[in-house]
């Protein structure tokens, strides 16, 4: 347990964000775990995220002023929105969501979905959502 104390004040020391909310943070259509990059939402240029689409789940219809994306889907069936156009990719299935553009992710399967997720751009922290429309109640909302 003395360790552990050592360990999170370091962390803390350092503004690792992780003695904060962890490395998976767990929202209502699954989860996402910052793997590398700029896990602070800080000034990084990148960051790449696992995220986890429970069957039947979809997130919210957002867009990103400060950053693209990048999703490469691992397992499962991503329906994907990006603008007008609405597709399904499987696994090694990728697309690409430029800066600005209106896009979400949906799980219309019975498995779980799994996605790579690279983001760039000059900020990456989650406060920089824009949300349209979210069936868990959190339009205009960053969590």
């Amino acid at each position: 347990a003395h360790d552990v104390t050592k360990i999170v004040e370091e962390l803390e020391r350092r503004g690792r964000p992780e003695t904060k909310l962890g490395r998976e943070v767990f929202r209502p259509w699954g989860s996402y775990d910052s793997l590398d990059g700029a896990m602070d939402g800080d000034q990084g240029g990148f960051q790449v995220k696992r995220l986890t689409v429970l069957p039947g789940a979809v997130l919210s219809l957002q867009l990103h002023h400060r950053r693209a994306e990048h999703w490469i889907v691992v397992s499962g069936t991503a329906r994907i929105t990006r603008d007008d156009e609405v597709f399904d990719l499987g696994p090694g299935g990728h697309t690409f969501i430029p800066l600005g553009a209106r896009h979400r992710i949906e799980n219309p399967g019975t498995d779980t979905l799994r996605i790579i997720e690279v983001q760039v751009g000059d900020y990456l922290g989650e406060d920089d959502i824009v949300r349209f429309e979210d069936r868990y109640g959190r339009q205009g909302r960053t969590d």
